[in-house]
């Protein structure tokens, strides 16, 4: 019988970073420091290029200027890069959730009733009312909401676990049990 081929890019070990693009820098900052609980960790400065590189490298017009990225740290999860950039050819819509490239953010947390309420107080969109799922992910609730500058974020709470955990080999990272 054949040895089978391990899978995946060898090496990997996780996410390192989320990054996405701002339309103004200072409003991301104070969202994601003042509302979300992030820490800024450093600044990059302005990038730019007189040749293909930004094409090559990045896949925008060759005379996009990146103006600055800020990085940040989440808590046990996620970094972000957050870019403010000048686009050459002018900026497309954030595509909605159904768009190809569509996206949200997700964020566990221990109760998802605190959480809302802090939003709502905090003036953060926040999109309708909790739901709870149903068929494997039973147990859990969720709800979206909206950064200023309309990029979706996501809280998930699922303190007695989901449906699909009970008897499963393997379950999906957990950012409240990182070891599991």
């Amino acid at each position: 019988m054949p040895e089978k081929k391990a899978r995946g890019i060898p090496g990997l070990r996780g996410t390192d970073h989320i990054g996405f693009t701002v339309p103004d820098l200072e409003e991301a900052h104070h969202f994601l420091v003042d509302i979300l609980g992030c820490e800024m960790i450093y600044e990059l400065g302005a990038k730019r290029a007189d040749d293909d590189w930004m094409q090559t490298h990045l896949g925008v017009h060759p005379r996009t200027v990146v103006r600055e990225i800020r990085f940040y740290r989440l808590g046990n999860g996620a970094n972000f890069e957050v870019f403010l950039y000048e686009a050459a050819d002018g900026q497309a819509p954030q595509p909605r959730n159904s768009d190809i490239g569509g996206h949200h953010i997700a964020f566990y947390v221990d109760d998802l009733d605190v959480a809302v309420s802090y939003l709502r107080e905090n003036g953060v969109a926040v999109m309708g009312d909790p739901t709870a799922s149903k068929q494997s992910a039973e147990g859990q609730r969720w709800i979206y909401f909206r950064s200023p500058w309309g990029l979706q974020f996501e809280l998930v709470s699922f303190p007695a676990g989901k449906a699909y955990e009970n008897g499963a080999e393997r379950v999906l990272w957990h950012p409240a049990h990182p070891d599991r």
